[in-house]
């Protein structure tokens, strides 16, 4: 995203049009944050269509006997995840627009000095908590060790 915004700063002084692409691209502008926000948006549709297939997920239900209540197996099923996944995309996609541009608000409109981006905030919540999650396994795993031991 910064990319042809770079490219244009290099040719401000040549070019109007490297001027105004320069100037809309910028962080401070609001068409930044606007494009920034369909990104994230965009990319967050992108990453669970090419993750997540609701058909396989309907046909590995079926053929372990599962099913959801009120939704027939098979078709329908694929369906049903479909649509309640690109809700739950929506609503995540939107949420994580607003903790990557709510610091850049912040900044421009209140004028806080806040030096930590959504962005960076986002990734070291997700560290930790993946941190915590490898230290409670490795606790666990010492706890079976001695239970697996004994036998």
């Amino acid at each position: 995203f910064m990319f042809p915004a770079t490219i244009a700063r290099m040719f401000v002084e040549q070019s109007h049009i490297a001027r105004v692409i320069s100037d809309i691209l910028s962080p401070q502008s609001y068409i930044y944050f606007l494009i920034y926000v369909a990104l994230i948006i965009f990319f967050s549709y992108f990453y669970t269509a090419i993750l997540v297939n609701p058909t396989e997920i309907a046909d590995n239900l079926r053929k372990s006997g599962a099913f959801i209540p009120g939704v027939r197996a098979g078709s329908q099923t694929a369906e049903y995840l479909n649509y309640v996944l690109t809700r739950i995309v929506f609503v995540g996609s939107i949420f994580l627009a607003a903790i990557a541009v709510l610091p850049m608000i912040l900044i421009k409109m209140l004028h806080v000095p806040f030096y930590f981006g959504g962005t960076s905030a986002l990734i070291v919540v997700v560290v930790a908590l993946d941190t915590l999650h490898q230290i409670e396994a490795h606790l666990a795993m010492k706890r079976y060790e001695g239970f697996l031991k004994r036998s």
